[in-house]
C-alpha cells in the first residue's frame, strides 16, 4: 500500500532531534526519500542509524548543514535534486531557544543569533528550494516552523517570540509570490511539545508546569507536528498556502502566559542564548539585581 508522500522528496533542517526527527521518520514511512540536514554530528548519526534499523537508509541522506549558512542551505536542497532526482518540499524545521532574559540584558550578538537561525534559515530554505521547484515546474511545498509565541506576547522570550513572528509573516508574503508555480508555503505553529529544545534536560520540572496551562488532557509531541508536516507535503492540501498551522492543543484558545511576568518568570531571571540540541554549549548567566 503507498503511503501518502510515494515517491516525494523531501529536505527536513533541524531533523535529527525532536519535532524534525518525528517529522523524518514519519515522512518516511509514508514513502517519501528525504534528506536531513542537522548542526549536531552526534544526533545525526544515531537518526542514520535508526533509519537503517527501520529499512530506509536507501530513501535518506545525512549532512551536517548550519542553516544560516547559505552554502550550507543550498548543498543540502541540491542533495535532494542530486541523490534522488528532485525535490517536492523542504520543512525549515530547525531552531533553537535563542536569547533569553530581559531586553535591558540581551546582547546584540545574542538577538542576532536567534534571527538567523530562526529567520534567516527560513529566508534561505525558502529561496533556494523555490528555484529548484520552479525549475521542475511541478508545484511543490514549502513549510516552515513558526510558533505560538509568534501569535503574541507571553509565549516565549522576546527574541523568540519576534522571530516566530517574522516567520509566519514571511510564509504569507511568500505564498502569493509562489502560488502561481503552485508551490504551496505554510507554517506551523506548535504549541507545547515535548521535545529536548523545550525541555532543555529538565523533562519533569518543565512538563508538570506546560500541564498547567494545556487544556487537552496530554501534552503535544514530535508526532503531532509531524502528521500536520505530512498533511501539508502531501498532494491533500493542494489548495492550502499561506496559512500558519495553529497545533498546540487549545493553548492559544486559552490564552497563553507560559512564562509570566513577575520577578520569579523563569525565562527573566537568566540571561544569553541557547543552542537547543545542536550539540553547542549554551551561554547562560544570572540577571543581577
Amino acid at each position: 500500500m503507498s503511503g501518502r508522500l510515494q515517491d516525494k522528496v523531501a529536505v527536513i533542517t533541524g531533523g535529527a532531534s525532536g519535532m524534525g526527527q518525528a517529522t523524518v521518520y514519519r515522512f518516511l514511512a509514508e514513502g517519501a526519500s528525504v534528506v536531513i540536514g542537522d548542526l549536531n554530528v552526534e544526533t545525526g548519526a544515531a537518526t542514520m542509524a535508526e533509519i537503517e534499523k527501520q529499512g530506509a537508509a536507501d530513501r535518506a541522506a545525512f549532512m551536517v548543514t548550519d542553516v544560516a549558512e547559505e552554502a550550507d542551505v543550498e548543498a543540502l536542497v541540491a542533495c535532494a535534486a542530486g541523490k534522488f532526482g528532485r525535490l517536492d518540499c523542504i520543512y525549515n524545521n530547525a531552531g533553537v531557544g535563542g536569547a533569553i532574559g530581559p531586553i535591558s540584558e540581551t546582547r546584540v550578538e545574542e538577538w542576532d543569533f536567534t534571527f538567523n537561525v530562526l529567520v534567516r534559515s527560513v529566508f534561505l530554505g525558502m529561496k533556494h528550494a523555490a528555484r529548484v521547484l520552479q525549475d521542475q515546474g511541478e508545484g511543490g511545498s514549502i513549510i516552515s516552523t513558526s510558533s505560538v509565541a509568534g501569535l503574541g506576547g507571553g509565549g516565549g522570550p522576546h527574541a523568540y517570540s519576534a522571530a516566530k513572528a517574522a516567520v509566519a509573516n514571511l510564509t504569507r508574503a511568500v505564498s502569493g509570490e509562489l502560488a502561481n508555480y503552485r508551490i504551496r508555503v505554510n507554517a506551523i505553529a506548535p504549541g507545547v511539545i515535548t521535545t529536548p529544545l523545550f525541555h532543555a534536560g529538565h523533562a519533569e520540572k518543565a512538563e508538570a508546569m506546560a500541564t498547567r496551562i494545556v487544556p487537552w488532557p496530554r501534552l503535544g509531541t514530535g508526532e503531532d507536528i509531524a502528521a500536520m508536516a505530512v498533511y501539508l507535503a502531501s498532494d491533500e492540501s493542494e489548495y492550502v498556502t499561506g496559512q500558519n498551522m495553529v497545533v498546540d492543543g487549545g493553548v492559544t484558545a486559552a490564552g497563553p502566559n507560559l512564562w509570566g511576568y513577575g520577578p520569579d518568570s523563569p525565562i527573566l531571571r537568566k540571561s544569553g542564548v541557547t543552542h537547543g540540541s545542536t550539540g553547542v554549549d549554551s551561554d547562560i548567566r544570572d540577571v543581577e539585581g
